[in-house]
């Protein structure tokens, strides 16, 4: 097997989450261009068709599934249908997720939880899932942020805090499954990525931000999709618990 052999998912399926927009757009794509065929979960589900269209151009086979990755139901149907028309989950992408700012004093009960609940829990019900089909081989990633390693002006603690807490569940998950199930567990945390998040910042704030991101520009969605194909394949087959931070020098100013 050549190098590059090892960064191929043929014969492969994967989960998505939040597959319908931003970032998990780019997941799903790059896993089809690596030869894995998707299942494809959010709750938009006519946004789902376009992703679901994209991994089909590249030429792999999909499944669209309407998901609210915060019900362990929905977790367990999304891994059901998956199974139901592939015969085997092999990687899981934990993408879905919500980005917030409000200020500590003002933010209530409801939106701290809801945050949490998307960014934290919902992780785990879909990890729960995946874990109890997945063969030894399987890879799940989690897509934390440089916000669970640093701060960057804006009031957001559930967000972060979620965040920091995916580091934790990652760590655990893969000492939990690495020998008994033979499961490698990691985590992306990224930096400023073109994304639905990002377009509802406040005008300059991401200029303001600029003398800390050291290669001088956001990141491209496509060179964190490649981040995450080396941790799903077996390019990063001896790699586990660990995060992998991909954010242009931020975290590091």
């Amino acid at each position: 097997m050549s190098v590059l052999d090892r960064f191929r998912l043929d014969g492969r399926v994967a989960i998505v989450t939040g597959a319908s927009a931003g970032l998990g757009v780019a997941f799903a794509k790059a896993l089809a261009e690596a030869g894995a065929d998707v299942a494809l979960g959010a709750r938009r589900e006519d946004r789902l068709k376009e992703t679901k269209a994209l991994v089909e151009g590249a030429g792999q086979r999909a499944v669209a599934v309407r998901t609210d990755v915060t019900e362990p139901a929905d977790c367990q149907a999304l891994v059901a249908a998956a199974m139901a028309e592939f015969g085997r989950v092999d990687i899981l992408v934990n993408n879905a997720g919500i980005g917030t700012a409000v200020p500590a004093t003002r933010e209530t009960p409801e939106e701290f939880r809801s945050v949490v609940d998307l960014n934290l829990n919902a992780c785990y019900w879909m990890a729960q899932a995946c874990g109890r089909v997945m063969k030894p081989g399987s890879s799940i990633v989690n897509i934390s942020s440089v916000l669970g390693i640093t701060t960057a002006g804006l009031p957001q603690a559930a967000y972060s805090a979620s965040k920091s807490g995916l580091f934790g569940l990652t760590r655990d998950l893969a000492q939990q499954w690495g020998t008994r199930k033979g499961i490698r567990v990691n985590a992306l945390a990224p930096g400023f990525f073109a994304s639905e998040m990002t377009e509802q910042y406040s005008p300059g704030y991401l200029e303001a931000q600029a003398p800390r991101r050291l290669l001088g520009r956001t990141g491209d969605p496509e060179e964190l999709a490649a981040a995450l194909i080396f941790l799903a394949s077996d390019a990063g087959g001896f790699v586990t618990g660990q995060v992998l931070t991909v954010d242009g020098g931020f975290s590091i100013t």
